[in-house]
C-alpha cells in the first residue's frame, strides 16, 4: 500500500515536469516568432554595453528637436516647461543588413541596443510619456543608421533679467550633453543646422512671442574631461498690451483723478481730503497687486516699479499741494492778504527813513566836533609836545566814533533783508496755488512719461 502511494507521487511529479518543459518550449517558439530572422542575426553577438566604433574613433550623433509646446514660463522660479520630441541619429556598423527597407521596431526593444547617454543640462524635472506605452521610436536602416526618438516634458532653468519688466526680452536655452562619453568617444552635431529645431513658428504663448532662435555647438569642460554639447537658443519678447490694460492705464487714471481736487474750492475740506486719501490708498493697493506675480526676494528694480513709483509721487504731491494751500488760507485772512503788500512797503519806507535819519545825525555830529571853539586848556594841550616826539610837531590821534551807531545800522540792514525774503516767499492769494497746479502737474506728468517710455523702449 505504501509502495503504491509513493509510486503515484513520483508519477505526478514527472507529469508536472513534462508539462513545464512543454510550456517553456512553446514560449521559446513564440519568442522566436516575435523576432524575425533578420533581427536575430543582428542581435547575435551584439553587446549593448559597447558603443559603435569602439576602437575606431568617436561615434557621431546627430540631433534634431521638435518643440510641441511651451506650457509655462515662470518669472518666480525662473524656468520654463516644454514638451519636445528629441530625435537622435547615429550609425552602428554592427546593425548593417541587406535590403532597401528600414526596420521599425517596438520601442521596448531599445533595451537591446546601445543608445547615447544624452541628458538635458539645466533640467529641474523631466519625465518620459508612457501613455499608452512609452513614447519611444526605434528605426534601423540597412546601412546601420539608427533613429531613436523620445517624447519628453521637461522643466528647464532660465536666468532672466527683469530690469525692464514688462518691456523685457529673455533669452533661454536648451542644452544637451553626453553624461559619460567625452569628445573622444562621442561627438554631437545638429543634423540641419538652425533648421534642426522646428515647431516654434506655430507656437502660441500667453505673454510672449518668439522673436528669434538659433543653434550652436560647443564643449562642456569639467574636471573629468571635455564633453560634447549642443545648445538651442530662443529669444522671447513679452507682450506689453496686458500690462498696459492691467497696470499702466489704471495708475495713470488715478493720477488724473487726483488732479480733480485742483478744481474744488479750498473751503471744501472733506471733498478734497477724500479724493486725496482715496487715490493714495488705491495706488498703494495697485502697487501691491503688481508685485504678486513676481518673486518677493527679487532684487531687480523693474520698469513697472519705476512707473508705479512715479504715479504714487504725483498722487501724493497733489495731496500735499492741498495741505499747503489750506495752510496759507488759514494763516492769512482775506483782508490781510490784500493789504499785506502795502504794509510791507510802508514798513520798508519807515525803516529806510530811520536809517537815513541815523546816518545824517552821525555825519552831522562828526562835522561839529572839529568845528567847535577850543578852550585855553585845550589849546595848551594841543601845543604841548609829546616827550617821545623828537621834533615836537606830531599831534595826538583823534578819538574814534562810537560803535553803537555801527551796530544799529547793521541790525536794521539785517531786518530789512529778512523782510524782503518774507515778502518774496509770501503767497498773496492761496487760490493761485491751485491755478498753478492745474498747469504744472499735467505738464510734468507728460514730460516724465515721455522720458520713461523713450528710455525703456529704445535704450
Amino acid at each position: 500500500m505504501a509502495f503504491s502511494v509513493s509510486g503515484g507521487t513520483v508519477f505526478t511529479i514527472l507529469l508536472i515536469s513534462r508539462l513545464l518543459e512543454s510550456s517553456m518550449l512553446n514560449a521559446e517558439v513564440k519568442e522566436g516568432e516575435i523576432l524575425p530572422p533578420t533581427i536575430q542575426r543582428l542581435m547575435k553577438g551584439y553587446n549593448k554595453y559597447l558603443r559603435p566604433f569602439f576602437d575606431n574613433g568617436p561615434v557621431t550623433v546627430g540631433m534634431s528637436l521638435d518643440i510641441a509646446s511651451i506650457d509655462t514660463i515662470s518669472e518666480i522660479n525662473m524656468d520654463y516647461t516644454a514638451t519636445i520630441f528629441l530625435r537622435q541619429r547615429w550609425t552602428d556598423e554592427r546593425l548593417v543588413f541587406e535590403g532597401n527597407k528600414s526596420l521599425s521596431l517596438d520601442g521596448r526593444l531599445v533595451e537591446l541596443l546601445w543608445v547615447p547617454d544624452t541628458f538635458i543640462v539645466d533640467s529641474k524635472k523631466s519625465f518620459l510619456h508612457d501613455i499608452t506605452v512609452e513614447n519611444r521610436l526605434i528605426r534601423i536602416f540597412p546601412n546601420g543608421t539608427v533613429l531613436y526618438a523620445l517624447r519628453i516634458t521637461t522643466t528647464v532653468a532660465c536666468n532672466m533679467d527683469l530690469t525692464k519688466y514688462p518691456m523685457d526680452k529673455q533669452t533661454c536655452t536648451l542644452q544637451l550633453e553626453s553624461w559619460g562619453y567625452n569628445i573622444n568617444d562621442v561627438m554631437f552635431y545638429w543634423t540641419r543646422g538652425n533648421e534642426s529645431v522646428s515647431g516654434l513658428d506655430t507656437l502660441q504663448l500667453a505673454q510672449y512671442t518668439v522673436e528669434d532662435h538659433y543653434t550652436s555647438v560647443s564643449e562642456a569642460v569639467y574636471e573629468t574631461g571635455n564633453y560634447p554639447k549642443l545648445v538651442f537658443h530662443f529669444e522671447l519678447k513679452r507682450s506689453i498690451l496686458y500690462f498696459i490694460l492691467e497696470t499702466y492705464v489704471p495708475s495713470s487714471l488715478l493720477v488724473v483723478l487726483s488732479w480733480v481736487s485742483f478744481w474744488i474750492s479750498l473751503s471744501s475740506v472733506p471733498a478734497r481730503i477724500c479724493i486725496g486719501v482715496t487715490t493714495v490708498l488705491t495706488m498703494t493697493t495697485l502697487m501691491m497687486g503688481a508685485r504678486t506675480s513676481l518673486p518677493n526676494a527679487n532684487c531687480f528694480i523693474k520698469a513697472i516699479d519705476v512707473y508705479l513709483g512715479i504715479c504714487f509721487s504725483f498722487i501724493f504731491g497733489a495731496l500735499i499741494e492741498y495741505a499747503v494751500a489750506h495752510f496759507c488760507t488759514l494763516t492769512h485772512a482775506d483782508a490781510h492778504m490784500l493789504m499785506y503788500g502795502h504794509h510791507v512797503h510802508d514798513f520798508e519806507d519807515e525803516v529806510n527813513g530811520i536809517v537815513t535819519t541815523i546816518s545824517t545825525h552821525a555825519r552831522a555830529k562828526r562835522r561839529k566836533e572839529p568845528a567847535a571853539t577850543p578852550t585855553p586848556a585845550q589849546t595848551t594841550l594841543e601845543l604841548t609836545v609829546s616827550p617821545s616826539s623828537p621834533s615836537g610837531s606830531e599831534p595826538k590821534p583823534e578819538v574814534s566814533p562810537p560803535e553803537t551807531t555801527h551796530w544799529c545800522l547793521t541790525a536794521l540792514a539785517t531786518v530789512r533783508k529778512v523782510l524782503r525774503t518774507i515778502y518774496c516767499c509770501h503767497v498773496e492769494n492761496p487760490h493761485h496755488i491751485d491755478n498753478y497746479s492745474r498747469v504744472t502737474f499735467p505738464l510734468s506728468f507728460v514730460m516724465v512719461n515721455l522720458l520713461y517710455w523713450t528710455y525703456y523702449l529704445y535704450f
